[in-house]
């Protein structure tokens, strides 16, 4: 299978004609998972609030349709209600405002938009803890909740918005604490195997490692499959921004469990590790973030590696083309099905999710050539 066949064109073609009907109506909203084929809309703080801008940004690089780009310059400007009225502004930062200001200022040299990226990214260097070197978490989400030394594997993929902030700047500082975070989770997050945690729980005070929480997997030592996606991707973006071959071999075993486990379809189940008893649902939104950090690793190692994992991130981009893709549905906003979210606590299950939709078409522009990544 390659790409000179013309399927990713095809999808590209598809994929456009789709977010040119189905912006008419999510607008300048911020989407996160379909609901009975439509998205629902979400508050601006919500941590999905980059994917739909972004996805926006992807599209409008190449076809430079102006009203995709009216659209994505709004869901901007209505994040900084959420910077100067919102409390509970954690580690997502990274996803939010790399998607939307970074991309911005890189497609289009906005001054504007640069003084957002870089007021996020002291917000988000605020949250480092020098004692256990990891950026927290989340914020108490009830009276009396204490995660100040909660860590999450998914902080790997806001790390971008730091190095940006210092090549940006000149300043250090911000890439500085993008490494000690990611040297933090090659030694408590990437398991030997290559199967990843989701949450590390360290004493604030001291930095120590308490226990482990199993979080959006089955367990605490189940494979979550896009905890493990978050590594591979996440890691290869810490070797593309630091030249650091740690990050390179951690995104590279953590890719090995991944393309290890996967079914016949490339496409992963939501965790690697189920009970039989327990539904083994699909998450495509993993898959797709799977691709693009295989596409990201095949660029960063040499010849005969490359082609190992360009190959895996063709084919399960071409496998969520044909065997997940809505392309021509008018009962369905999604792009992508199947995706699950949050299965411990029965949210979005089995529906497509504004993050995998992302994550295709940025896998399809990787494919296609088309311009430089926004993290």
């Amino acid at each position: 299978m390659s790409i000179q066949a013309g399927w990713a064109q095809e999808a590209w073609q598809k994929t456009a004609a789709k977010v040119a009907r189905t912006s008419k109506r999510i607008g300048d909203g911020f989407p996160h998972a379909s609901v009975q084929g439509k998205y629902k809309l979400e508050p601006a703080y919500w941590w999905t609030a980059g994917f739909w801008p972004g996805l926006l940004w992807l599209l409008y690089r190449e076809n430079k349709n102006e009203q995709l780009k009216l659209l994505a310059e709004s869901c901007e400007q209505q994040l900084d209600q959420v910077i100067a009225d919102y409390y509970r502004l954690d580690h997502d930062i990274g996803f939010m405002w790399t998607l939307t200001s970074v991309a911005r200022y890189k497609l289009l040299g906005a001054e504007d938009s640069k003084r957002r990226g870089l007021l996020a990214a002291n917000l988000l260097a605020a949250r480092f803890n020098v004692q256990g070197n990891f950026i927290r978490a989340w914020n108490p989400w009830r009276e009396g909740e204490d995660n100040a030394g909660w860590a999450i594997i998914d902080c790997l993929m806001n790390l971008p918005l730091l190095h940006w902030a210092s090549d940006t700047t000149g300043d250090p500082r911000y890439k500085q604490i993008a490494v000690r975070h990611a040297d933090m989770a090659l030694e408590h997050f990437i398991r030997p195997d290559g199967s990843v945690n989701h949450i590390v729980i360290f004493d604030p005070h001291t930095g120590e490692q308490l226990e482990v929480n199993g979080g959006q997997g089955f367990a605490p030592d189940s494979a979550w499959s896009r905890g493990t996606v978050w590594a591979i991707y996440g890691m290869a973006l810490s070797h593309l921004h630091t030249g650091d071959e740690r990050y390179l071999h951690g995104a590279k075993r953590a890719a090995h469990f991944f393309l290890a486990n996967l079914p016949e379809d490339h496409v992963p189940h939501w965790d690697f590790r189920l009970p039989d008893d327990v539904t083994a649902y699909r998450d495509s939104s993993a898959g797709a973030c799977a691709a693009c950090g295989l596409l990201l690793l095949a660029d960063q190692v040499g010849d005969q590696e490359s082609a190992l994992y360009r190959q895996a991130g063709e084919r399960i981009l071409h496998s969520l083309y044909v065997n997940y893709g809505d392309w021509d549905s008018e009962t369905e906003e999604g792009l992508i099905l199947h995706g699950t979210s949050h299965y411990p606590e029965g949210k979005n299950i089995d529906v497509p999710l504004i993050y995998g939709d992302y994550y295709f078409v940025e896998g399809l522009s990787r494919l296609l050539g088309h311009g430089e990544l926004f993290w």
